[in-house]
């Protein structure tokens, strides 16, 4: 079995065919088919199975899959950990990522990286917080960025805290807010919401204000991209309390002091128990210096 013919498999899977798989590896599609097909004789069990129409996993192929993209995954660490050895860092980075992170400049930070490291491949993933650490715990990202509430920390990850930030009200150019210089939470608890989803550490950060304050809130709209409740607001469907940095960023709203508000921190955050060069280097980048995996 050899490393060509999975990552032969794990193209026809990603693209339901053999053509696209072919553009993609770079080999004539017969030469691609006749790989898989001794691939499929070697395991005595057919991958996928091929129509005029379409092409699909077999149940064997789906079990072939997660392994094959296990065995790709360990070939590139260790080309990546060789070359590092010799002071070159190249293979994978997978960076996750919160819609509303200010701390960082990321692409900016992503700009500066690849000029000094050209050979490392770069994927982004935007998410929740919540979800972004399960990813990092997992071994999907390498490093994330996010977004939590004063009294909750990362866990299962190594995390590095990049700052501090307070929620502001957001609401329409004509709402009766407006005009104010500043709002406490009992007058926004008379207010409909636009909020992230409930459970999330977005949501969480304005729900433990309010339950705090001995106050409810409707939360009518939820919805799971912050620049799509500021969609939501402009219109005036409802009101908003998203971070003092972010909000700057949004067009067609207004940004209204909150005396009581929520805060959040900012965190990035990376596998406590392994690290591969790109990712290191990248932390580096950031001036930060993570211990020795």
């Amino acid at each position: 079995m050899e490393l060509q013919q999975m990552r032969y498999v794990v193209a026809v899977a990603e693209t339901n065919s053999f053509t696209r798989a072919a553009e993609r590896c770079l080999v004539v599609q017969s030469a691609l088919s006749h790989q898989i097909a001794r691939l499929e004789k070697e395991l005595g069990a057919r991958l996928f199975e091929r129509t005029s129409r379409r092409v699909r996993l077999t149940p064997a192929g789906a079990a072939f899959l997660p392994a094959a993209r296990q065995c790709l995954d360990a070939a590139e660490r260790a080309a990546a950990e060789v070359a590092a050895a010799v002071g070159e860092v190249r293979g994978r980075l997978a960076v996750g990522l919160i819609p509303t992170v200010t701390a960082v400049d990321i692409p900016g930070a992503l700009r500066d990286f690849r000029e000094r490291y050209p050979r490392v491949r770069i994927s982004l993933r935007v998410g929740a917080s919540d979800e972004l650490v399960e990813q990092v715990e997992e071994g999907a990202l390498d490093v994330a960025f996010l977004g939590l509430p004063t009294t909750a920390r990362p866990r299962g990850v190594a995390a590095h805290e990049l700052a501090r930030d307070r929620l502001v009200a957001v609401v329409a150019p004509d709402h009766p807010l407006a005009g104010e210089s500043q709002v406490d939470l009992r007058r926004l608890s008379s207010e409909v919401f636009v909020d992230l989803p409930a459970g999330t550490a977005g949501r969480a950060q304005s729900d433990l204000a309010f339950e705090a304050a001995g106050l409810t809130r409707d939360v009518a709209f939820e919805v799971t991209s912050a620049d799509f409740i500021a969609r939501l607001v402009g219109p005036g469907l409802g009101v908003a309390m998203l971070p003092t940095a972010y909000a700057p960023q949004l067009a067609g709203v207004v940004t209204i002091e909150v005396a009581d508000a929520p805060a959040r921190v900012e965190y990035v955050i990376w596998s406590r128990f392994s690290r591969t060069p790109a990712a290191t280097a990248f932390l580096t980048a950031l001036d930060i210096t993570p211990p020795e995996a």
